[in-house]
């Protein structure tokens, strides 16, 4: 079975999709490492749900979708659902509307979604900041919360050209703050792996080895 790359995405979505060839590698050599232990971090219950996140191009919505193949669940975006329920597209909503309502939007979806069992959730990239999604996530039993680590570097080689669709990566100014402030954010999620070296496939491979 051939293995899984990150390519550009299709049709103006916004995301850095899955295609199902091998040549892409990052030079980075690849590690596993954990933030700390899973059976301490879901209150020694076996995970229901696993929920991805990490900054844009980091894979979540290509990991993801192999990653609940594998275990047999069911696998969704929180940015595809805002997106299907608002009947717009999340750079519309942020012209429209702003930052703060897109947020706030998004912080009621995962609410919502982050109780279904079986479950790989994929997370926008911003959705961490929100104190009370965090708290949500790193504490409920059953859920395990996976950071998909990428350098910024990364990133911009991962997604070139997707900054219509991106209102975050068409931000270039604070680009680098918003990454910067969101790394240590990322980096309390029960489990860390850096995924710059890492196919598609490589990754769902150190993430279930993780998980035991």
């Amino acid at each position: 079975m051939p293995a899984h790359r990150w390519i550009a995405p299709r049709r103006g979505a916004a995301k850095c999709f899955v295609h199902r060839e091998r040549n892409w590698r990052i030079t980075r050599e690849p590690a596993n490492r954990y933030t700390k232990a899973v059976e301490a971090s879901t209150n020694s219950v076996p995970p229901r749900r696993i929920v991805l996140t990490g900054f844009m191009g980091s894979g979540k919505s290509t990991v993801g979708p192999l990653l609940a193949a594998r275990l047999g669940w069911s696998f969704l975006d929180v940015d595809d659902v805002i997106e299907a329920e608002a009947g717009t597209t999340i750079a519309e909503i942020f012209a429209r509307h702003g930052e703060a309502v897109f947020r706030q939007r998004e912080q009621e979806t995962i609410a919502r979604m982050a109780a279904g069992d079986s479950l790989v959730l994929a997370l926008g990239g911003g959705a961490i900041e929100h104190e009370a999604t965090r708290a949500l996530l790193l504490t409920t039993p059953g859920t395990l919360l996976v950071h998909l680590e990428v350098e910024l570097a990364t990133t911009l080689q991962r997604c070139r050209g997707t900054e219509q669709t991106r209102p975050i990566l068409a931000d270039q100014a604070n680009l680098a703050a918003r990454y910067q402030r969101r790394l240590p954010l990322y980096r309390t999620a029960h489990v860390s792996i850096p995924v710059d070296a890492l196919t598609p496939d490589e990754a769902v491979d150190t993430l279930l080895s993780a998980i035991g």
